[in-house]
């Protein structure tokens, strides 16, 4: 789909871009089914650094839900991780974790890991389709399931696991202008990245490369 013939997001009328209307874009551009792990290209923290081999081989599974909240305009639901978790601490994220053996798939799983972490009911949750498998960095292979969330929901955060929970206008994420690259160094070495600061929010890593997926899979060609 070619960018000008698709809902501008920089200069359309946000309310205009209901829920209805994602659905319908959603379920034309998501995959429906969850892909292969091993898909070629599938995007991943080394996309802005060429040449590198940081991604380990043996990637875990992960899952996460990716839920825009049907409220007019659209936003996107993120939390913040609590500072003394074991890995990617104070980080923003969205909900998720490891997909585990009982799971029935990566669906099933980001489904559980929302419900432990901030409570957010099922029946809230209409699922619309899977973003290509994101490899980390840190060990990790993530499959997105994307999800429009009825509002009127109730949530409980697990002061364990988060932090804070918080939304974000679905329309500044899906604004390319707002897709930054920053860099800082690890292990002597420069590391690019995407970042989406938002207000106080700092929106990167796996995080801000998944709402880049999810903006090109639905407004780019």
């Amino acid at each position: 789909m070619n960018p000008l013939s698709a809902p501008n997001m920089t200069d359309m009328n946000i309310p205009e871009f209901d829920a209805a209307a994602f659905e319908v874009l959603a379920r034309s551009r998501l995959l429906p089914n969850p892909p292969l792990l091993n898909e070629p290209h599938s995007p991943g923290d080394d996309d802005l650094n060429p040449g590198s081999e940081r991604i380990p081989a043996g990637l875990r599974h992960a899952a996460v839900l990716v839920p825009i909240i049907a409220h007019s305009p659209l936003t996107v639901l993120l939390t913040t991780r609590t500072d003394h978790l074991p890995s990617h601490a104070g980080q923003i994220a969205f909900p998720g974790g490891k997909v585990e053996t009982h799971d029935a798939g990566p669906l099933a799983a980001a489904l559980r890991e929302t419900r432990e972490e901030i409570a957010l009911d099922a029946a809230f949750i209409e699922p619309l389709g899977f973003l290509p498998p994101y490899r980390t960095g840190t060990g990790y292979i993530i499959t997105p399931s994307v999800a429009l969330v009825r509002p009127g929901f109730k949530l409980t955060a697990d002061p364990e696991e988060v932090a804070a929970v918080f939304e974000v206008p679905f329309a500044f994420l899906m604004n390319e202008a707002n897709h930054q690259i920053h860099s800082r160094v690890y292990g002597g070495v420069e590391r690019h990245f995407y970042a989406m600061p938002y207000g106080e929010r700092y929106i990167w890593g796996a995080t801000a490369g998944i709402i880049r997926t999810l903006y090109r899979r639905l407004f780019s060609t």
